[in-house]
């Protein structure tokens, strides 16, 4: 037989894989609803000159390419195959893409149908997203992103209230995590004092790149990038701030004193700051000057999560984007949102154990078919249990009842029902429970809130 597979970074999930996923988007999308925000899809592809330059050059890089349909080398030269110019070769017979984030999109759609929104726009997305990085532990070429941003405030309130739905949304599902946030102006104002304006993306990807490769290795490639070795001595202290958020931010409005946008950023943080103070959250709330966030588009606050308990890097992650609608024509309506990684989620919350038994639940209930006289019978009662909302299926064959037991086990169904002759007789089920293997007679409705109490506790 030939052997099949599935794309590297890809997984196909099993119905208790599904169940679980569902708990998680159901789980966000009930806070999301919480605080107001609606939901919006857009098409998992894009148009390129939408996506292309937003994500910087690294971004664009992982972009998956959509080839035009029919002769798409028509129109394209012999030479032009052969010169290696392959980014301009790649725009020439592909027009569309696989969608990269959520964000970029959303400010298309924002754009779009700017006269059918009412600003300020509160708006959720859960969908899946693509990038043609390399396959590893917690990253896939595809996974899901549960989004929620808000756009035409600048309102320091809004970086708040979705730290708020951060903190809820963790603590619902049980996770030790911390939040880290910094400012990209706070950033901006850094490379201006050291010298470097000019090179912020530089400086902000390198940066970025701290927890997994450390300082020095940061260092190396600053040096690489083309930053002074001046330059980069200069950084080592203001990475290197000690103190509670306020005396970090204190110690920096005096290093940033010669800079006008990172006193701003400075300014935010504190505003920012002082709100979370007055909050009783769950997880710590840590200012992290290393803190960039690689993509281009993002302005002011930036905000990342980790898990406490595995290392998969952030689940969690998001920031103000001033002007993103500008690229598509729409000017100064400022924005800001998260972005929940499902699919990092789902991996913490499965090694930690951490998914509710129910979950991974679907039928409640299952009727053994004995023969096609029951099989009539049966097929009377069913409605009455879907209508009360309880999951139920009857074994669809005249099979040995070892058999159908052994169905329900490997299932993980709860309960079965037997109906034979005296059942019928007596207008009653027996109900067995397959976890204690008691057994009851009881009336279809005196079955029903059994079942429905059951799934309550």
């Amino acid at each position: 037989m030939k052997k099949v597979n599935i794309p590297k970074g890809t997984r196909d999930y099993s119905p208790d894989a599904m169940a679980r996923r569902r708990y998680i988007f159901s789980t966000i999308e009930d806070v999301f609803r919480l605080y107001g925000y609606q939901p919006i899809e857009t098409p998992a592809m894009e148009n390129l000159d939408t996506l292309l330059g937003k994500y910087g050059e690294e971004g664009d890089k992982l972009l998956f390419k959509i080839l035009n349909s029919g002769d798409f080398l028509s129109g394209v030269g012999d030479d032009q195959l052969h010169r290696g110019n392959i980014a301009r070769l790649s725009t020439q017979i592909s027009e569309k893409g696989l969608r990269y984030d959520l964000t970029v999109p959303f400010a298309r759609y924002v754009v779009q149908h700017r006269n059918e929104i009412n600003f300020p726009f509160k708006r959720y997305q859960i969908q899946p997203v693509w990038r043609a990085d390399r396959p590893q532990k917690g990253r896939y070429r595809e996974f899901y992103q549960c989004d929620a941003d808000i756009i035409g405030s600048r309102s320091l309130l809004n970086e708040f209230e979705l730290i708020e739905i951060t903190d809820m949304v963790f603590e619902r599902f049980g996770m030790n995590i911390d939040i880290r946030i910094n400012n990209r102006k706070i950033l901006a104002g850094i490379a201006e004092v050291i010298g470097e304006r000019d090179r912020l993306t530089d400086i902000t990807v390198a940066l970025d790149k701290i927890d997994k490769i450390g300082t020095d290795k940061v260092n190396e490639e600053l040096r690489s990038r083309g930053l002074s070795a001046e330059a980069v001595d200069k950084l080592q202290p203001i990475i290197n701030l000690s103190g509670d958020h306020f005396r970090k931010l204190e110690n920096l409005k005096n290093i940033l004193s010669g800079s006008e946008t990172g006193i701003q950023g400075v300014n935010e943080m504190i505003r920012l700051f002082e709100y979370l103070d007055n909050r009783d959250m769950k997880a710590s709330v840590e200012l992290d000057l290393t803190l960039a966030r690689g993509l281009n588009y993002y302005t002011g606050a930036i905000i990342e999560v980790l898990s406490n308990d595995v290392e998969i890097g952030s689940v969690c992650g998001g920031g103000r984007y001033d002007d993103l609608t500008g690229i598509f024509g729409l000017e100064d309506v400022s924005g800001v949102g998260v972005s929940f990684g499902a699919d990092r989620i789902y991996d913490v919350l499965h090694q930690l154990e951490l998914f509710p038994e129910k979950v991974s639940t679907g039928t409640r209930i299952l009727f053994v078919n004995f023969g096609r006289e029951e099989e009539k019978y049966i097929l009377t009662l069913l409605p009455a249990f879907r209508a009360a909302g309880i999951e139920t299926e009857i074994y669809p064959d005249q099979a040995k009842l070892k058999k159908q037991m052994s169905y329900a086990n490997a299932k993980s169904i709860p309960f079965v029902a037997l109906v034979g002759e005296n059942e019928i007789i007596k207008n009653i089920l027996t109900i067995k429970d397959m976890e204690t293997g008691m057994q009851k007679e009881l009336t279809t409705q005196e079955a029903i809130r059994h079942i429905l109490v059951a799934n309550e506790g």
